[in-house]
């Protein structure tokens, strides 16, 4: 065999290897996706197996939010440190673990612990997914893959809730609601087995410490934020709770503070600032958060609407849902790899300003048909919707992403999906204000029979105030870059640039 044909299988190889890796870590991502919503719609059976309060359930859905978007940041950075591939394989078997204690829960109080253990562990897990694509792929092909990822993402949004209603519905072997849980075992020890194989392993250049001061800093801020949102509601938004969330401002504060002086000390902060002075990520960050507030508001309201005011079932719910979820998957792939090239930041735009239609849209079949609507009368503005989310979702992580030097993607990654946790976190607080406000629960209480026109009414409420939002999206996306940067095909990958440290395990793997 002549050199010539020993690099051309060598670089086919290489190439084979980097797209099973990526379709592991994109499973790990959609069995996070699927887990933080898959709850929801299991959660009349879950009261009636355990008994479980409406404190119970609260945490059950909450707790695995808060320590999600707590551990963000520092999983992130222990990935930067410590390496990806190891943080991956280790995030991914803390939660196949978690997943069988929560399948396997005795009572209420284990189930909310393996739940407050299953988000820690997906913090570990989940930022290590765009580090890995980011340090694995050359700048060319990012955006393919980017594409693959908000497509991904869409199917995840709605296929947690049509998943959930199946597998309580079908009550596998009289389990009723644990196997919502237990599908994540074969799934968690399959990426396991194949991501020691497959996945390369990658680490910032130079030896970094971990920042324990701002780890402790940047929780207490995330959960002095977090915790008041989440439970705001049900708690009837008590005083501490709004000065928790006025002085997580000023733990941020100090920690910015801490971090300017870690940087200068040894330069291992556990926030890189200086991410933030690279215009399309500080941009991309603040998009990301004001399009977390839409989802939050949006995904919850709707679900409310269609199963509590309109009296659907949850598996009904859950298919009405599937247009939504293809047009996304379909609006993702087009977008990065057609139409970015081209058209730039426009795209972003156009999908902000498509979503507003979906959702104007949606506004009026709402009103038009009131309590009697059906499902087929839901689809265009969905389809509209949907298809404005995917020209958004794969593109920003692109975005957010393209200037970033690979020694801190972890970093990156981590407060990329931080921010996102932060809006929805936001706009499932708000959901109190522009939708359960709404609602004049004295009314109701002496007319029963007016709790579907109650909730047509509500949802309506909300959409307006998510179109508001989107308009401040299309806003702030012009402080985007026009144009994405331009990458040569052939030409060297900015890993050598970045002096990106990448080791195979065992097998040598070429890089492109």
């Amino acid at each position: 065999m002549s050199s010539h044909d020993a690099a051309t299988e060598a670089a086919a190889a290489s190439d084979k290897r980097r797209w099973i890796a990526l379709a592991i870590v994109m499973t790990a991502a959609f069995m996070d996706l699927v887990d933080a919503t898959i709850v929801n719609i299991a959660i009349p059976s879950i009261e009636k197996d355990l008994g479980a309060t409406p404190a119970v359930i609260q945490w059950i859905t909450a707790g695995y939010a808060l320590a999600f978007a707590a551990g963000l940041i520092t999983g992130g950075r222990l990935g930067d440190i410590y390496g990806r591939k190891r943080l991956f394989l280790l995030g991914t078997a803390g939660f196949t673990l978690a997943s069988a204690l929560c399948g396997f829960a005795a009572n209420q109080e284990m189930l909310v612990a393996s739940r407050l253990l299953q988000g820690a562990m997906a913090a570990m897990m989940v930022p290590q997914v765009l580090s890995i694509i980011h340090a694995t792929f050359p700048a060319h092909e990012r955006g393919k893959v980017f594409g693959m990822f908000g497509a991904i993402i869409g199917l995840g949004a709605v296929s947690g809730p049509l998943l959930g209603a199946l597998l309580t519905q079908w009550n596998i072997a009289g389990l009723e609601w644990r196997p919502i849980f237990l599908i994540n075992l074969p799934v968690g020890v399959a990426a396991l087995l194949l991501g020691r194989k497959f996945i390369t392993e990658s680490k910032a250049p130079k030896a970094l410490r971990l920042d324990l001061v701002g780890v402790v800093l940047v929780t207490a801020a995330l959960l002095m934020l977090i915790y008041p949102l989440t439970r705001g509601r049900e708690l009837d938004w008590p005083l501490w709770g709004h000065l928790m969330m006025a002085g997580s401002l000023l733990v941020f504060g100090a920690l910015v503070a801490y971090e300017k002086y870690k940087t200068k000390k040894d330069g291992s902060p556990l926030v890189e600032l200086s991410l933030f002075r690279v215009k399309s990520f500080a941009a991309g960050i603040a998009v990301q958060l004001t399009f977390g507030v839409v989802l939050g508001i949006f995904f919850l309201v709707w679900t409310l609407y269609m199963q509590i005011g309109l009296g659907w079932t949850p598996l009904k719910a859950g298919l009405t849902g599937v247009p939504f979820s293809i047009s996304v998957s379909v609006a993702a792939g087009m977008s990065v790899q057609k139409l970015v090239p081209r058209f730039g930041r426009k795209v972003l735009q156009a999908g902000a300003l498509t979503m507003i239609a979906g959702v104007l849209l949606y506004l009026f079949v709402a009103d038009r048909y009131g309590t009697g609507i059906h499902s087929w009368q839901m689809i265009p503005p969905l389809v509209v919707m949907g298809l404005g989310m995917g020209l958004i979702v794969a593109p920003l992580t692109d975005a957010v992403l393209s200037e970033v030097p690979k020694e801190h993607a972890g970093s990156a990654s981590g407060l990329i999906n931080t921010t996102g946790q932060m809006g929805n976190a936001l706009g499932l607080g708000l959901v109190s204000v522009v939708f359960f406000g709404q609602i004049d629960d004295e009314r109701l209480a002496k007319a029963p029979g007016e709790i579907g026109q109650a909730f047509a009414d509500a949802f309506q409420n909300a959409l307006g105030w998510a179109a508001g939002v989107l308009a401040v999206i299309f806003l702030v996306m012009f402080a985007l870059p026009a144009k994405p940067k331009q990458h040569l095909e052939g030409g060297g990958d900015d890993a050598d640039e970045a002096g990106e440290t990448v080791t195979a395990d065992k097998e040598p793997v070429l890089t492109p």
